[in-house]
């Protein structure tokens, strides 16, 4: 078609008719995928990925803390968190995650590469959920470099999408001095385009619609929310059975997707790109970019985003990242926990979509208390329920806190994990001076 000036213009179309969504829907998981995703189990290898993010610094701690919407000055003020225990701006703990420079290793073996070619080309993920052991902060100035590799992989009949594949990922984050500062261990849903699309079990759902009474009643939870901040948190005074208090988050919005995004969340190597990077990555990476209703190709992810892609494969409206919910429970912990606090231990499970216009309320109580290898320890459950009260994330964490005369600390890193991280980082420091 063409305007009145000559210019081509595009026919908008179901953009389930195109070619290249009727090509995304037919890939399919195979039991030769199964089986080779099952000889990779345990096979670690550096992560090579350039992140959007390698380095810390003090902006673009504050950046990602504020795409979190997250306003804590021990991330954001400089002049505020060099009065604090740690003397400086730290780094959110989950945005270690979101760090990494590329770290050499020897090749790959031909055998790993062949297995690793085309799995899963085509299929969908899903985050549905993370463990998180953290053993030190990040600073700025610190460069994050990671190894990664798959531990368990188990086939289920999903509800949602009938058969999928789910896996746990395991990232060992290390700074440049060779320190591991977490691991990271990532549950992820695989599963096939055309039997979400048919199923559809969500696609009678309606977006939230709110009056000025019911955004009033979500700026009330905003308005009560409290930082514990400089003032300590001990130990001594925390009760089984307390309440971490209630934050709200949202409604969601695609801005807040693209906050995320401009915060630091690249999602690399299938980050959105601009003109001449997004038609390289196209190429390299063809099966992840499909037409849009105006026949242009756009990335498979844009699902976060563009309703009418959402749709085309089963869901009713776009929705969010499981890591942006994540990162939204590391801000319910810690403005609870305070700057002296540390939270050792974080494990998630994204039970529910967040759709655009849906609202999370996030509350938890304290459900122990104990001491152990000389910290302080208190062990909580978190929960998020959205404006229907469905609950759609169920989490628990430990979180160390001070006595009312010591300091809490993190714990040490596993011998064998700290030898092994160690070898890692010399061997990347070897190969970077050839």
């Amino acid at each position: 078609m063409a305007d009145d000036s000559g210019t081509a213009t595009a026919e908008k179309k179901d953009v389930r008719e195109s070619e290249e969504w009727q090509k995304a829907v037919e890939y399919s998981i195979t039991d030769e995928d199964i089986e080779r995703q099952n000889k990779l189990l345990g096979y670690y290898q550096p992560a090579k990925t350039r992140e959007y993010i390698q380095t810390a610094t003090t902006d673009n701690i504050r950046n990602f803390a504020h795409g979190c919407g997250d306003d804590n000055p021990l991330f954001c003020d400089p002049e505020y968190a060099r009065g604090t225990r740690w003397g400086s701006v730290i780094a959110p703990g989950m945005m270690t995650g979101v760090i990494n420079s590329p770290m050499k290793g020897d090749p790959t073996p031909d055998e790993i590469r062949a297995l690793k070619k085309s799995l899963f080309k085509g299929v969908h993920v899903f985050v549905s959920g993370s463990k998180w052991n953290f053993y030190r902060p990040v600073f700025p100035g610190d460069t994050i470099y990671s190894y990664n590799g798959d531990e368990t992989c188990e086939v289920k009949q999903s509800e949602f999408s009938g058969r999928s594949v789910i896996t746990v990922r395991k990232d060992v984050k290390v700074n440049q001095r060779g320190e591991v500062v977490a691991v990271y261990r990532i549950l992820r849903v695989l599963t096939e385009r055309k039997t979400a699309a048919k199923k559809g079990k969500y696609a009678d759902l309606k977006p939230a619609e709110y009056d000025d009474a019911a955004i009033a009643e979500i700026d009330e939870v905003y308005a009560n929310e409290k930082v514990r901040g400089a003032e300590p948190r001990f130990f001594d005074d925390v009760t089984v059975g307390d309440s971490l208090g209630k934050m709200a988050k949202g409604p969601l919005t695609v801005t807040d997707v693209i906050c995320f995004h401009a915060g630091g969340y690249g999602f690399v190597p299938y980050a959105p790109t601009v003109g001449r990077l997004a038609y390289k990555n196209r190429m390299r990476i063809p099966a992840f970019y499909i037409k849009n209703e105006y026949g242009v190709p756009d990335v498979a992810q844009r699902l976060h985003w563009d309703p009418v892609w959402a749709q085309a494969i089963g869901n009713p409206m776009a929705y969010d990242y499981g890591v942006m919910r994540e990162n939204y429970l590391w801000h319910y912990l810690n403005d609870w926990a305070g700057d002296d606090g540390v939270i050792t231990y974080v494990h998630d499970e994204i039970r529910k979509f967040n759709y655009m216009g849906d609202v999370q309320f996030v509350t938890g109580e304290v459900t122990g208390k104990r001491e152990e290898g000389g910290q302080n320890l208190v062990d909580v459950e978190v929960r998020f329920t959205n404006q229907r009260d469905t609950e759609t994330v169920k989490a628990n964490a430990t979180i160390a806190l001070p006595k009312k005369k010591g300091i809490a600390m993190y714990p040490e890193v596993p011998r064998e994990l700290a030898e092994e991280a160690a070898e890692m980082m010399a061997r990347h420091w070897e190969l970077s001076k050839r």
